[in-house]
């Protein structure tokens, strides 16, 4: 099963990752890859640099960021190959872990739908 984990920050905090939590990151990193639980991951750019694209009863608009009404944000995701949810609840705490106690983050994990799954 694949899981998606969102990981939210508050946005203009100023903080800055140390180099020892880029180097610890990287390493989990190339560990969880390496045993396939990792499928993929990425920061996202600050919303200052992005847009949103809304549906309204047929109609699109497109707003500019920064999104001043959101306080917590998507700054980035981790794509998970877990067993069940417990499974996928652990390998996203290891990316807590990581964090050390520095840092206010939180994590929503969701089961992607099996029915949307690629067929291969």
């Amino acid at each position: 099963m694949r899981f998606l984990s969102l990981i939210r920050i508050t946005e203009n905090t100023g903080q800055k990752p140390s180099e020892k939590l880029m180097a610890d990151m990287g390493q989990l990193i190339t560990e969880m890859t390496a045993d396939g639980t990792l499928l993929d991951t990425a920061g996202l750019r600050p919303t200052a640099e992005g847009k949103r694209v809304r549906l309204s009863y047929g109609k699109q608009t497109v707003s500019d960021g920064p999104f001043t009404e959101t306080k917590e944000v998507i700054g980035g995701y981790a794509l998970l190959k877990a067993d069940s949810m417990e499974h996928a609840l652990e390998l996203t705490k290891r990316f807590l872990d990581v964090q050390g106690d520095e840092w206010e983050v939180e994590c929503e994990v969701r089961q992607l739908d099996p029915a949307c799954e690629p067929t291969s």
